[in-house]
């Protein structure tokens, strides 16, 4: 089997349009012998060539979940024929995708640099974001050319079932239905995880050196699965970007969430034996339920405690002791808050404005004049705005990822690494370094839509210095690069962090004041 020839360029040259559309599908389909062929364990699939590399879209890793809605997934069916992989599979069904849904979702996507040199690349296998929402796998910040032909590596991407399709905890309401139906979105992930294993290698990928990484809820999705025995030996390097997940759901709350969403899609209890023949457009309307736990806020789903595929929190009381030999990066960004926190009147706070503001949007439970007087100490320049987004962002998701990292350090194993993207957007100087921002620098999209890097000096080279550490850290466990300086472990003692900005420098327990603040008071998972 050899590589295809066929380029963009060519592509456009025939009248044919960019690749990746609908329109590319004839020019390839005239062109079989061409075109890049991988074998997998269910039959034979066909991609194209995007300026040297193999791209495979829509690649089928598991059946059409709607047979089996609220069950653990299923491999596919075997075919004969070829496959045409040239377009993404639908995604998850969810209230904000712009592109096809269904709950036909289990597809994923390749990028390797060859797929017949006999070579074994590490493979880098991305979970997106969304909050357990929404989301896909196809989103153009994932493209995973830049990052397949710069690296050497294969680049996956993942589609899997999602909100209440994936996450629905029926287990206390229907014993007998649905008992695995908090947990299918995991699942739909480990099967997935399978499926590199078993066919990786005829896209020139190492099955033996698999780093799982995501961002947002696609870090806490890995989290997670660090704590689930049936992901166990799947993966070999792990990264957090922006996503921690301490705690899991535990089954009351997980319960009335069930409940708030049945309300608000008027499925009363004779309807619940008859879930999985409901329309879909029925259950959407459930998401629209608000969350009986956290006030005012869209209903929560994401991974439960179980006692089935899931029989402990990820990160407490410890971090899972089957992953402790696995090397793992977490990394968040200096203005978390910024990317979700979009109000523009939050720009112009007074301080009598900021007391208020704090309390629900900081998570935890913590006396907010406390907080306000500590970092008008810290920070005396600092303005009430400035206050609120630092404050919002230690108190959340910087704050879980501090205990993830504390627990790792205190376990006896794998080395893990800390970073900090501090590197200020040049296209949105207000919002920072937000949430999401550090993706495309990872991947080299830098130029996609949703981007707010800008393609400028400056962002490139912060893009290298990331996706050369990521690539090292795929391939050896080690995040190194001539780029940085000497990227160290985290360890309690001094809680090495790397500042990844211009320059890059090694830090020991950066905003470490702003961290004391709020380790005096509890931190409990948003959502669980």
């Amino acid at each position: 089997m050899n590589s295809s020839t066929i380029t963009r360029r060519e592509a456009l040259l025939a009248g044919i349009g960019a690749l990746g559309t609908l329109p590319l599908a004839p020019y390839v389909r005239a062109a079989h012998e061409e075109a890049p062929v991988a074998t997998t364990s269910f039959g034979r699939v066909r991609g194209f060539v995007d300026e040297g590399v193999n791209v495979f879209r829509g690649v089928r890793y598991g059946a059409d979940t709607a047979p089996r809605r609220f069950m653990p997934p299923r491999p596919p069916q075997s075919w004969d024929d070829v496959k045409d992989a040239f377009e993404y599979g639908p995604a998850a069904p969810q209230t904000r995708s712009t592109g096809a849904i269904s709950e036909d979702c289990l597809f994923l996507n390749v990028w390797t640099p060859s797929v017949d040199d006999g070579r074994k690349r590490p493979v880098m296998f991305y979970i997106h974001g969304g909050a357990y929402n929404h989301g896909s796998g196809s989103s153009p910040l994932y493209d995973g050319r830049v990052l397949a032909r710069r690296g050497d590596v294969v680049v996956v991407t993942v589609n899997h079932r999602l909100n209440a399709f994936g996450y629905l905890y029926s287990q206390r309401l229907d014993e007998l239905s649905y008992p695995d139906s908090g947990n299918c979105g995991q699942l739909d992930l480990v099967l997935a995880l399978r499926w590199v294993r078993d066919n990786i290698a005829a896209f020139g990928g190492d099955p033996e050196c698999v780093l799982a990484f995501g961002q947002s809820g696609g870090g806490a999705k890995i989290a997670t699965m660090m704590a689930m025995p049936v992901a166990a030996g799947l993966f070999h390097r792990a990264a957090s970007m922006s996503g921690q997940q301490v705690t899991a759901s535990g089954p009351a709350n997980a319960t009335l969430r069930t409940q708030a969403f049945l309300d608000a899609a008027a499925i009363g209890a004779k309807d619940l034996k008859n879930l999985h023949t409901l329309p879909v457009e029925r259950l959407l309307r459930g998401l629209e339920a608000k969350d009986p736990i956290l006030d005012g806020k869209s209903v929560y789903f994401g991974p439960v405690l179980d006692m089935r595929s899931l029989h402990r929190h990820p990160f407490y009381p410890d971090a899972a002791p089957q992953s402790a030999h696995i090397p793992m990066i977490i990394g968040n960004t200096h203005d978390e808050t910024r990317a979700f926190l979009r109000d523009p009147a939050l720009y112009e706070l007074e301080w009598d404005d900021l007391l208020e503001l704090l309390v629900p949007n900081m998570v935890v439970d913590i006396q907010p004049e406390f907080v306000v007087s500590e970092y008008r100490r810290l920070y005396p320049d600092y303005s009430p705005s400035q206050v609120f987004f630092a404050a919002t962002t230690a108190a959340r998701s910087w704050r879980g990822a501090i205990i993830e990292l504390e627990e790792r350090a205190k376990q006896e194993g794998a080395d893990t690494f800390a970073y900090h993207l501090d590197f200020p957007s040049p296209i949105e100087p207000q919002l920072g370094a937000p949430h999401t921002f550090d993706i495309p620098l990872i991947f080299g999209t830098l130029d996609a839509p949703g981007s707010i890097t800008g393609t400028g000096e400056s962002a490139r080279a912060v893009s290298s210095m990331m996706s050369d550490a990521f690539v090292s850290f795929a391939r050896t466990g080690k995040p190194e690069s001539a780029r940085l300086p000497d990227w160290k472990p985290f360890t309690l003692e001094r809680r090495e962090t790397m500042l990844f900005d211009r320059p890059a420098k090694l830090a020991y327990d950066p905003r470490g004041e702003e961290r004391k603040i709020f380790e005096r008071v509890p931190y409990v998972q948003p959502g669980t």
